[in-house]
């Protein structure tokens, strides 16, 4: 088989490892039928109490646990020093340290980071023929879609526009700037932007309007200067300013999420208009 050839069954790519695929060597990468387990769910976790006296039991919220994967197929080579490299290359795909990225291509490709969880299984079934199973984890239960979705706005502002007094014909010309950006999530569990925040701005707001019509605000009681960018993880909930220092103290407000299959506003504000203060919001689409 010609390399890049697509194999049947499943094509699943971990780190710079392509498997269901035919690599330059001419190395075939099959993935069992059963090769990808654990891709379909993750466990769930939730506290039960049971209530005294009286049926059935109190149930707390429902969260889902790590995200257990257990990759698993047939390496064919075309001679035993091919089979041999190929070998290696798998064991070296998932990190001890770190993540790799896995890729599983389907109608809607995802992807979740991993990292080597158990002992690795090489069975030589010849010389050119091994079979193997390889376990990972993703701390992350979340699949997220593979398109990288952004926006980027500065504060509102409006600029032009009739000035008066006016002779006709009149010419009415305005730039406006909505200071918001539009954020949509496909999938089917909430997902969390990353935020970034380019001064100069003072005490920057940014305010969440979702679908129901509720609003909320995470807002920042500090004064960002020109050059100084402020990252919000709003997954981890950490505040980096400059890639060093943790502004955390300064937030108020509850962590924007982005709710399934919903999209909503996200606004940019400050008491001090300022023009070259931008947000910046990147995010994707997430799946259980």
């Amino acid at each position: 088989m010609l390399p890049g050839t697509v194999l049947g069954g499943r094509r699943v790519d971990l780190g710079a490892l392509q498997l269901g695929l035919v690599d330059s060597a001419g190395v075939a990468w099959r993935v069992g039928a059963d090769g990808l387990q654990g891709w379909d769910s993750a466990e769930v976790r939730s506290t039960v109490t049971q209530r005294e006296a009286a049926h059935g039991a109190w149930i707390g919220p429902s969260y889902l646990g790590e995200r257990v994967i257990t990759l698993g197929g047939t390496i064919v080579a075309p001679a035993g020093a091919q089979l041999d490299a190929a070998v290696e290359q798998l064991l070296a795909a998932a990190p001890l340290d770190g993540y790799a990225t896995l890729v599983v291509h389907e109608a809607i490709p995802k992807q979740v980071s991993v990292r080597q969880s158990g002992k690795p299984i090489v069975k030589y079934e010849t010389d050119t023929v091994a079979t193997w199973s390889l376990l990972v984890t993703a701390p992350d239960p979340r699949r997220y879609g593979t398109d990288l979705q952004a926006g980027t706005t500065s504060l509102p502002s409006t600029t032009g526009g009739l000035v008066l007094p006016a002779t006709v014909p009149l010419t009415v010309s305005a730039t406006t700037v909505s200071g918001a950006i539009i954020a949509t999530n496909e999938g089917t569990i909430g997902t969390h932007p990353l935020l970034t925040i380019a001064g100069p701005v003072s005490s920057p707001t940014i305010t969440v309007q979702y679908p129901d019509g509720t609003v909320a605000a995470l807002a920042y009681a500090d004064t960002l200067l020109t050059g100084d960018v402020l990252v919000l993880d709003t997954d981890a909930h950490t505040a980096i300013l400059n890639g060093t220092a943790s502004r955390r103290r300064y937030l108020s407000g509850p962590w924007p999420e982005i709710p399934p299959a919903s999209t909503v506003r996200l606004e940019f504000r400050s008491a001090v208009y300022n023009p070259t203060a931008t947000l910046t919001a990147t995010w994707r689409s997430a799946w259980k």
